[in-house]
């Protein structure tokens, strides 16, 4: 059985270590936007892993505003953690309700783009995301959810890559909530690694 540390301050270094040891990777990579880097980090082996996933919602629950009703995010990385946190705040005894944000309307049916329990129009929901780089795919999921009557001020994500998503959060009006910066990540992997040579 996994034992997950009940005191905030160790959730928070064991997701850290999580994170350095599974999504984050130093090489060349070309990313998302389009932009190379030398820091590659793909949240998922964490957020799709059953410790990351109970360590991700306590934590991601946290940053949620008081008055929001819902969750939600860009498929396919927001995926389980809005799953996650909607579960821990049942958890809690908090009725939050989980909303996925799809990249374009469906196909057939209803033609929507949100699927989940959708609230009352005017409602608050939180847009939770996995990394943020240029702030794109979060502010796509905070568009569609403000065109379908919805109130959007706050982005929680996992890792900022501080490359210029926290500015266009800003510009947008948004909060942006980081649980971790991306230098904070790779310090943390450097340490794992240990002294090269």
């Amino acid at each position: 059985m996994v034992s997950l540390p009940a005191a905030p301050g160790q959730q928070r270094s064991t997701l850290l270590a999580l994170l350095a040891e599974r999504a984050y990777r130093l090489g060349d990579f070309t990313l998302a936007s389009g932009r190379h880097s030398e820091h590659y980090v793909n949240c998922k082996p964490v957020s799709l892993s059953g410790t990351g996933l109970a360590l991700l919602g306590r934590r991601m629950l946290a940053e949620v505003e008081a008055e929001a009703v819902a969750v939600a995010g860009l498929t396919l990385g927001a995926d389980p953690l809005v799953s996650a946190v909607a579960l821990q705040a049942a958890l809690e005894g908090r009725c939050l309700d989980a909303l996925i944000v799809r990249k374009e309307a469906k196909g057939h049916g209803t033609g929507a783009w949100l699927e989940g329990p959708l609230p009352p129009a005017g409602s608050r929901i939180t847009v939770l995301e996995d990394v943020v780089t240029t702030g794109g795919s979060a502010l796509k999921a905070v568009s569609q959810l403000q065109e379908a009557g919805y109130r959007v001020d706050r982005v929680v994500a996992i890792v900022d890559r501080q490359e210029g998503g926290a500015e266009a959060m800003e510009e947008a009006g948004l909060d942006l909530r980081s649980l971790f910066l991306l230098e904070e990540v790779a310090a943390t992997a450097a340490g794992l690694a240990g002294p090269a040579g």
